[in-house]
């Protein structure tokens, strides 16, 4: 049974934990849980430390418990929040939660012959089950208000100006509620989560400590910055989902490579199960050799990988290698439209119809009048390009101006013209 805190602290996931949990955990399968809010159908990657956490407590012997909060995801938690969030439809969180399932099952593992296998639960099960009144009565009396004021969630939004409704106000009590309710039904004695939700989680073990004189346990993990202080997980286009759908193998893989060098060496950590020689290893190369980017190279392979497989990130790999010049006509076939798409991002493109296309006679009319001059602005201008070994098309060279027109369509609808050595053009045939 390896060691869950020592890998944490090696890892730098380790923020706070109360005292004795080192202890309760040596020697025993221990139970722990971790909280994912289902507001959307997808995780994303700011989600991934969590997930990763209950990775590494599965790895070293213990049971994990993924929570999906059915319940709470109709409240909100306001944590570090400056507004309410929308509230979500049951029909709707239902939806969310078994995407979420199958997503997490990448990580976890849920098979039911692993005596520490993971198991998924929605707090909506049981708070579904209580009224109101039941709850204020039962729950509510245990915790004091001026204990929930105390909590630096709620002083901040205090403090903003913003308010707090009542419905966000009972989110920590709900929750203290979840942990007490898998304590005494589930025998999970710990709570995970990221260093925002320690007020929320110690709210728990309160909780169980004054209902039934028990004890329960809480660690928290660090929230993830990047170097230049700016919001991990976000890039112009939003949020870097775990879903295929939502953001690419390609978009997802480019988000790993394109990390900072200060940031690799922290992310190779977190985000991957590479052990600790491995990851020095590593680090000493790239120290070396910063050029090749070989921290961010693995990162993105294991992490790609992880959340999409291999198939996928052999195309991800491909495609990036693609603008570099080390590719093939095969390699872009082998490219789906959309990642087809997302490589040429924002290159010129020219559309000209079926039948124009196969009345084409050369290259040359190809890459000047029948595509509005867009990539040639003349005849004269193709032709000497063309003989002087500057022009490719899906990445096969092109040498003779009367060449006639008989590439494969990438996609059955695109040809990749390449002018000089940077220079890509996208001609559309629909």
């Amino acid at each position: 049974m390896n060691n869950f805190i020592e890998e944490l602290r090696w890892r730098g996931m380790l923020q706070d934990m109360t005292p004795e949990i080192g202890d309760h955990l040596n020697n025993r399968m221990a139970s722990a849980y971790l909280g994912f809010d289902p507001t959307a159908d997808s995780l994303h990657i700011g989600h991934l430390v969590g997930v990763m956490t209950l990775l590494h407590f599965q790895r070293a012997g213990h049971k994990p418990f993924a929570l999906v909060g059915g319940a709470t995801g109709m409240i909100g938690d306001p944590s570090f929040k400056s507004d309410e969030r929308n509230l979500l439809d049951k029909p709707t969180l239902d939806h969310n939660v078994a995407c979420i399932k199958e997503q997490l099952s990448k990580f976890l593992n849920f098979n039911e012959g692993a005596e520490n296998k993971a198991e998924l639960v929605n707090n909506y099960d049981w708070m579904s089950q209580f009224s109101f009144l039941e709850f204020i009565r039962d729950v509510g009396k245990y915790i004091t208000v001026n204990y929930m004021m105390a909590k630096d969630s709620v002083k901040r939004r205090l403090e903003e100006g913003s308010g707090l409704s009542f419905t966000e106000f009972s989110y920590q009590l709900i929750q203290g509620y979840d942990f007490y309710h898998l304590w005494k039904n589930r025998n999970v004695s710990i709570q995970l989560g990221g260093s925002d939700q320690w007020g929320n989680i110690v709210t728990g073990t309160e909780m169980i400590r004054k209902m039934e004189g028990g004890q329960a346990f809480a660690l928290t993990v660090p929230l993830i910055t990047k170097a230049d202080g700016s919001k991990f997980g976000k890039t112009e286009g939003g949020s870097v989902w775990l879903d295929a759908d939502k953001t690419s193998p390609y978009a997802f893989f480019q988000f790993w490579l394109n990390v900072s060098d200060e940031d690799a060496s922290k992310y190779i950590r977190i985000f991957t199960t590479l052990d600790k020689d491995t990851v020095v290893k590593l680090e000493t190369e790239h120290a070396e050799m910063p050029h090749l980017r070989i921290l961010q190279k693995e990162i993105a392979k294991q992490v790609t990988i992880m959340v999409h497989g291999e198939k996928e990130y052999d195309m991800a790999l491909k495609a990036s290698e693609i603008l570099f010049g080390k590719s093939s006509t095969e390699d872009l076939a082998a490219l789906d439209e959309r990642t087809f798409l997302q490589v040429f991002d924002g290159v010129p493109q020219a559309e000209i119809s079926r039948e124009e296309f196969d009345a084409i006679s050369n290259v040359v009319d190809l890459l000047s009048e029948k595509t509005d001059a867009i990539i040639f602005a003349s005849k004269g201008e193709a032709r000497k390009m063309i003989q002087g070994g500057g022009v490719s098309i899906n990445k096969q060279k092109i040498s003779d101006p009367n060449q006639t027109v008989g590439f494969e369509l990438l996609q059955d609808k695109y040809l990749l013209v390449q002018k000089g050595k940077k220079n890509y053009f996208i001609i559309a045939v629909n």
